[in-house]
């Protein structure tokens, strides 16, 4: 950590930091004395396009209010601090285009458009009454994700890099929320994983992230070359092992099922997916310890829609508690998470890098759980623009 510096921001990134940097005399100057200077902090896991509400009110909103409400999740996450994130299902081209055009705020955003899932998986909406309530309805733009076998699914992954996907996402694994499967239960076959991945990696440079829990669908994963695992909540040494030799990286959204129990009742979850986040919750710490321990690659990702927007800094707590540092939990969330996602300079308050930043008017390597109050964050900027301040 250093102290008492001063920082210049220029044409969006930061041009000069040390002691001695003396500002142009037209410059805003933002006095930040007193205050913590983090870079902005990046959530590889999100989904941007919804919020869980109970079934009743998801069937009676009509589909566009969807787009505007998602306006409204994008500011408070920037708001919280995040600066960049990569959705995991359900938002579209247009949404991020709404970004980088500057018609509505919100972090910077990787789509992976929709997920790719098998019939009666993870993803595929049917319920055992017959009634489909997918979570995202396909619409242009949305291509629909479910696929079974080696041809459809070099198909589908066609179609969402199609439709503009940064990142591939794939359910490898059945998980908490889904009705009909279990979070141990196999999806796709190591030939079909091997398929998305080829046709992702060799056609257009594009990663590949798994929706993973189940011991023996993240192990076919690493397998298959696959970028990230999401959530890993059933690992064991052997499995980190090999994610430590081949790179691939842990995204362990230990925020998820603790929100399912806290808010059950508000967010409208089904009795199944309550069981489901009980039988897994310690599982799921210490598998994060584990691979902590390892040496696994950790990239900070909250999946934040599946409990409300804007809570995402909790997750470093969390990850405090597991084991994990404060120093190290706010590199997961910027300088490691920005890799995972490819990005080569943003995640550092560094000459010649993007000027993502923020302020917490406490220190957050004495409190990493001051990060998740969001009155805390006193100052939000991205690409140089302050979006948030509220410094006194």
């Amino acid at each position: 950590m250093v102290k008492n510096t001063n920082v210049y921001v220029e044409d969006g990134r930061f041009s000069t930091v040390g002691p001695d940097v003396t500002p142009a005399e037209d410059a805003e100057v933002v006095d930040g004395k007193g205050q913590y200077m983090l870079p902005g902090m990046i959530d590889a896991h999100v989904h941007m396009m919804t919020e869980f509400k109970p079934l009743e009110e998801r069937l009676t909103t009509p589909f566009s209010y969807n787009f505007y409400a998602a306006a409204d999740y994008l500011k408070r996450t920037l708001n919280a601090g995040v600066t960049s994130v990569r959705d995991a299902l359900g938002s579209d081209l247009g949404l991020k285009k709404a970004i980088d055009d500057g018609l509505v705020k919100g972090p910077r955003m990787q789509i992976s458009v929709n997920a790719l899932t098998i019939t009666g998986g993870h993803g595929d909406g049917y319920n055992y009454s017959g009634v489909v309530a997918d979570l995202m309805q396909a619409h242009p733009g949305m291509p629909h994700g479910v696929c079974d076998g080696v041809e459809e699914v070099r198909k589908k992954t066609r179609e969402m890099l199609r439709a503009g996907a940064d990142v591939i996402k794939v359910h490898a694994t059945g998980g908490v929320s889904s009705p009909t499967d279990h979070p141990k239960f196999t999806q796709f076959s190591p030939e079909e994983l091997k398929v998305i991945v080829e046709e992702a990696r060799f056609r257009n440079g594009v990663k590949v992230m798994a929706h993973a829990q189940g011991l023996e669908g993240i192990r076919q994963c690493v397998e298959a070359g696959i970028h990230s695992i999401e959530h890993g909540i059933f690992l064991d040494d052997e499995v980190c092992g090999k994610m430590k030799d081949q790179g691939t990286y842990l995204v362990p959204t230990l925020l998820a099922p603790v929100s399912v129990l806290e808010f059950s009742e508000e967010l409208g979850m089904a009795q199944t997916a309550i069981d489901k986040s009980k039988e897994v919750l310690d599982y799921h710490k210490e598998s994060f310890t584990r691979a902590y321990n390892a040496g696994v690659k950790i990239a900070m990702g909250t999946d934040a829609g599946v409990f409300k927007h804007g809570t995402n800094l909790r997750e470093l707590e969390l990850m405090v508690e597991c084991g994990m540092t404060p120093m190290d939990a706010i590199v997961s969330s910027t300088k490691t998470s920005a890799e995972c996602l490819g990005y080569t300079d943003i995640g550092l308050v560094k000459e010649g890098y993007v000027a993502d930043f923020i302020f917490s008017e406490e220190n957050p390597l004495e409190d990493i759980g001051a990060l998740k109050d969001n009155d805390n964050i006193k100052l939000v900027a991205k690409d140089g623009v302050i979006h948030k301040n509220i410094i006194e």
